[in-house]
Parts: C-alpha cells; structure tokens; sequence
C-alpha cells in the first residue's frame, strides 16, 4: 500500500513550496498535479515518475473530483506513493478536505504537507499586508465560487455580507468572475463606496498584474483591463499601503520571460538569479555535457601531469575542471598531482572551481576569453601545456600558443551534444509569437544548437532582445542570422545578467 501526500504548492512562485513539500514530491511515484503548477516545481520530481495532469479551470475540468479521487486511490493500492500537488494550501479552498476523506474511506494512508496560502502570499507580494497594526486588526477569507447546490444563505453568493462589510480586510479568492456582485453586495450591506480595493492576477508570479480603485469603480477598473482568472481581491485600507510597500512587481527585469540555453545542470542556477531580479525563467537546455566517449587520453595526460611532464595546465570552463578533477580522484590521487605545474584559469568562476577543489591558479587573465590568456602568460618557448577541454573547443589558445613555441596538448575531458529538445515546438510559437522577450546564449555551443534544433528560426519579434555572454558568442550569433543586442564585458553568467539588466533599465528610462 502507498501513501498519499496531499501537497500545497505555494501561490504560483516556485520557491514558495515548503521543504517537506519538496522533499515529499521528490519521494514520490506519481504526481498529480493542478493547473497552475509551474514546470520549475515538476524539477523536484524523480526521472521515472509518473505525471498526470488533472488541472481545472473556471469552465472546464480535466477530471471530476470524483475521478481525480478514485486515480489517488488506485495508485495507492497499487503500491505506488503518491503527490497530489496542490495550488495553495490543500485546506483553503483546495479540495484537500474532499480528497482526505476518500482516502480515509479506502483505508489509504495520507499525509498532509501545508502550503503557503494565496489570500496572504498574493496580497503580500502586490505590497499589500492583510493586517497592520494602524490600519487592520483582522481579516476574513472567502470564495466568490460556491459549488452549485452547496449549503449557505440565499441572498448573493451564499456570504452574510453585513458581517463582511464590518470587517477591516477582506480577501476573496475566485472571485473576478463575480466581481460585480461582490461588489455590489458589499456597497448594499453598508461598506464605503470609497474604501479601496484591488484585484490581482497572476500574483507572486511574474505575469502578477495589479488594478485597484475604489470599490465603486473596482468592477469597471477591471473590465478595461481584461482582468481575468486566476486572481485574488483584496477590500480594505490597507490597499492604500501598496504605493509604500511595492517590491515584487518594481524588480529590473520584472514581467521578462527569458530563455535559458544552458545545460540542464547549470540551467536551474541561471534561472534562480534571472527570478530574484523578477523575469520569468524559461528553460530549454540546447547542449548536454557528457564525458569523453573513451578515457585513454585524458588518464595519458593526467599521469604526465602528476610525472612533472607539463609546466602549465590550462582551464577554459568549470566542466574541464569539474570532469578533471573527477578523473584525478578516480585514479586516487589529489591536488599533489598538480604541483609541477602552473595552473591557468580563463575567468574567475572557474578560477573558483579550482579553489574549491584546494587548487590556487597562477594565472586568470582580465579579460575572460582565451586569447587574453595570450596576452598574460609570458614566454613559453619550449614549455610544454595541456589543454582539458571540450571536445568542440576552439582552436585560438591552441593555436597561439604553438605560435609561441610551446608544445600544447589538448584533451578531451568532456564533451558537449545537443540536448533533448522535446519542447522545440512550443518554443518556436512562443518566439513567433513574441511570447518570449530575450535570448540567452552562453557559449557559441549554445547558439549553434539552438539554432539546429529550431531550423528554420523563426523571425523574431523586433522587441525581442538576444543577450550574448561574450563577443565570440555574439559573433556566431550574428552567424546564425541572429541580431544581438546586449554582449557581456564581463564574461560570465554575473556579467550577462548585469549586462542585460542595465540594457532593459535603460530601455525603460527611454
């Protein structure tokens, strides 16, 4: 017999999720998930679990309750551990109640994992406090949607709207298709036509839109913004804190939807920065890093290292020193293995990588490419270099440095293959459509496979923007027929998001 986790996703933002939330999805064999779970939550899942989509909408449900009961029962008895993940909270007005007590009845374990719940999240991240101390002392929680036939009063939608309209702060969840007649129920039960209210979709999300009026032009307010599900409103004073308080929704990159071309494994840290700084993450990883196809070479050149037999070894990326270093330890030995030579690192992240593994290079040139590395390291004449590196590497450090009359040996530690791009369809439409606002490259791997899987690009956007992390990424994808319009001085991930955070704030000021 499995058991049931009934799991609450938090409002919208992914990283709202508890830990046990996580930790209990992680555990799981199936899923069953809601619509307005994201695709970053479905990350946690374990590679061979089963996902079953059993999303409602306003007008149109996947599956019954009913149904979606009995999927939770049959997966349980058939030994399977289950996650029902849940917008919100399972206990506010999440169904969760209805689902446990099928479960109970079968006689199939449950656990119930809280969520973060949207009537306080929402609020809070349109800068609006559901109580302060100078303005509310309480607040009250209602749905604007009652299930036809349910039990309640009979007058509007089954609410005692004289006891609402006393109240400091009121929230209403599933309301905007009702809007009209909460309001109105409100103004007839004695609330100031003058007191404010806001409507707010999408909230803690990135697509998170905010109207506010008074409640006597709330519903017009609505209407010339198309307002629509899902959305949580908010009636009380402290709307008015939302000029002071506002944070979410004034963040530099706020309300971008941009792609992220890294690797799978790097992916989830880009997208991690890119939505603390309010932009909308959407991953699709156009290279995957694997190891060398056969190791002779590069365990050649590690017992040469550890024999004295180089006098520099240079890193070009984390995954050289990553694969490397792995390599190094599979043979048993350390950092000693490296004390004849000199050690180089083009650009300070995998300068750290380095450090982390208890090495201090010699050499990280200013400017983060290969050829400043050139530049930097001196006459080396007669001296022998290896090389980790890509399988695809350029040839330009190679090059220069047999023009300098070193003897370089480059290695294979890792190699790079366009990814699995099962989503190549929807991110076309998404570019013609303009439904994604930039382009991150960060190697010209990326940009040339990015251009293979979608081949033919489609024609973007003119306001579509391509930020590149570097002249040489932006050189291949102006190759590839790509405009570009932010390149990175600085040429790591820090350095690109910084670059395209001043270009849009610029681009705002003008």
């Amino acid at each position: 017999m499995g058991t049931v986790f009934l799991i609450g996703a938090g409002p919208g933002d992914p990283g709202l999720i508890t830990v046990r939330g996580r930790d209990r999805l992680a555990r799981a064999d199936v899923v069953l998930y809601d619509r307005l779970i994201g695709d970053e939550l479905l990350q946690h899942v374990k590679p061979d679990a089963e996902l079953i989509y059993v999303g409602k909408s306003a007008k149109k449900h996947k599956l019954s309750q009913g149904e979606i009961n009995e999927l939770l029962i049959e997966k349980a008895q058939a030994g399977l551990d289950v996650a029902r993940l849940k917008g919100g909270d399972p206990f506010v007005f999440g169904r969760g109640g209805e689902e446990a007590q099928a479960l109970r009845a079968a006689g199939i374990p449950f656990e119930i994992v809280p969520g973060i719940t949207s009537p306080i999240a929402v609020p809070a991240y349109a800068g609006i406090p559901v109580t302060h101390r100078d303005v509310a002392s309480n607040f009250a929680v209602v749905t604007g949607h009652r299930r036809k036939g349910g039990a309640g009063a009979a007058s509007g939608l089954g609410l005692d709207w004289d006891a609402l309209s006393r109240l400091d702060t009121l929230v209403v969840l599933m309301g905007v298709g009702n809007l009209s007649i909460i309001a109105q129920e409100l103004l007839e039960a004695g609330m100031d036509p003058s007191t404010p209210a806001a409507l707010i979709r999408w909230g803690t999300t990135p697509q998170q839109e905010v109207v506010w009026a008074w409640l006597d032009g709330i519903t017009e307010a609505a209407e010339a913004r198309s307002m629509r599900p899902p959305a949580v409103l908010v009636v009380g004073d402290v709307v008015r804190l939302r000029d002071e308080l506002s944070w979410f929704d004034v963040r530099p990159l706020f309300g971008r939807r941009v792609l992220v071309t890294r690797p799978r494994e790097k992916a989830a840290e880009t997208a991690a920065r890119l939505r603390e700084l309010g932009a909308e993450p959407v991953i699709f990883p156009t290279i995957a890093i694997r190891p060398p196809e056969d190791w002779t070479a590069l365990d050649n050149a590690i017992y040469r290292l550890s024999s004295g037999a180089y006098d520099w070894i240079i890193f070009t990326s984390t995954n050289g020193v990553r694969f490397f270093w792995q390599r190094v330890l599979e043979h048993g030995l350390d950092a000693r293995a490296f004390a004849p030579a000199r050690i180089g690192a083009i650009g300070p992240v995998t300068g750290q990588a380095l450090e982390d593994r208890g090495l201090v290079p010699d050499l990280i040139p200013e400017q983060y490419v290969a050829e400043a590395i050139l530049d930097d390291i001196g006459p080396v004449g007669g001296q022998s270099v290896l090389l980790p590196r890509a399988d695809i590497a350029r040839p330009a450090l190679a090059a220069g440095l047999r023009e300098r009359g070193a003897e370089v040996d480059e290695v294979a530690a890792y190699r790079t293959e366009p990814a699995d791009t099962e989503q190549v369809e929807r991110v076309r439409d998404q570019l013609a459509d303009g439904r994604i606002d930039v382009l991150t490259f960060t190697s010209s791997s990326t940009v040339r496979n990015f251009a293979a899987a979608l081949e033919p690009l489609p024609k973007l956007p003119e306001e579509t923007l391509v930020a590149c992390i570097g002249p040489i990424t932006a050189e291949t994808a102006r190759e590839t027929g790509l405009p570009v319009h932010v390149s990175a001085e600085e040429h790591t991930i820090d350095g690109l998001i910084q670059a395209l955070t001043e270009h849009v704030g610029g681009m705002n000021k003008s």
